[in-house]
Parts: C-alpha cells; sequence; structure tokens
C-alpha cells in the first residue's frame, strides 16, 4: 500500500510532463469558464482524466505514489501562479490577454472564431449582462477567465 513499485523521480517526471502537456493544450484551446462548458467539453475532461492516469502513475497503484504525483500537480500549479503574479509577460503568457468582442455594436469575428466562440454564446453572454441589443455595446471584452465584461453605449 505505501511502497512504491516506480521510482519517485519517475512519478515526478511523467506527472509533470502530462501537466504542462495538458496546461499547453488547454491553454491555446480557447477561453472558457466551468460555467460555460458544453456536454462535450465535461465529457473530454473526464476522458482526457481517465486516459492520462497510467501516463503519470504507470504501474504504481500505492498510495504513496498516489500522493507523489498530486504534489507535483499541485506544486506546479502553484508555481505557474507565483509566476504569473510576479511577471506581467509570463501572465500574459500563462493566462492570454483580454480580447475585445464587440465595439460600438461591431461584433470581431475574427476575435470570436480564434476563441472557438459562436455568435450566439455572444449573444448569451451579453443577455447575462443585461444587455438585449448589440447596438447598445460600446465593448464587450472576452477575460482570460472565459467571463464576458460588458460596457453599454448608456453606461457611465
Amino acid at each position: 500500500m505505501w511502497n512504491l513499485s516506480e521510482p519517485w523521480w519517475q512519478l515526478l517526471a511523467r506527472a509533470s510532463i502530462i501537466y504542462l502537456v495538458l496546461f499547453v493544450l488547454f491553454r491555446f484551446s480557447g477561453k472558457r469558464q466551468a460555467g460555460q462548458m458544453t456536454p462535450f467539453d465535461l465529457l473530454l475532461l473526464l476522458i482526457i482524466s481517465n486516459g492520462v492516469q497510467n501516463a503519470m502513475i504507470g504501474p504504481d497503484t500505492s498510495v504513496t505514489g498516489g500522493l507523489v504525483v498530486a504534489f507535483v500537480l499541485i506544486a506546479w500549479n502553484q508555481l505557474f501562479g507565483w509566476l504569473s503574479s510576479r511577471n506581467r509577460r509570463v501572465e500574459s503568457w500563462l493566462e492570454g490577454r483580454p480580447e475585445v468582442l464587440v465595439h460600438n455594436g461591431r461584433v470581431f469575428e475574427d476575435v470570436l472564431a480564434r476563441n472557438r466562440m459562436s455568435l450566439e454564446e455572444l449573444r448569451s453572454a451579453l443577455r447575462r449582462q443585461g444587455c438585449f441589443d448589440l447596438d447598445e455595446v460600446a465593448f464587450a471584452v472576452l477575460e482570460t477567465n472565459g467571463t464576458v465584461s460588458v460596457k453599454t453605449r448608456g453606461a457611465a
């Protein structure tokens, strides 16, 4: 139960490789909040987590091995958070930048496409902010966390 069947450094390397590769894949797959995930997004996450489990742990099924991998994943997450808070360039690379989706009622279709966001998803996000007409929008910005911030033309 507690004895590792793999060397600790191999678990560290496996977990690090998987974390970093998945980070890059998810970082460049678009901006979405957990609440905005479609059933397909959720299914993908569940399948990926199951698929990479063996790649991280290998044949080790010990409690210690699981704890080593959990520690490594949390350590990478904390390191990225710390680096982001210390350097704007690193923050921009790790988290992305906010992008203008709408300016003075004009929708930037290329920005929507680049972020894999449909016009209907944009309209839904605007409605959640209390804006029911694109012509009312002075700015709509896709934030780095996947939310859409809206400033209407009538707002001060």
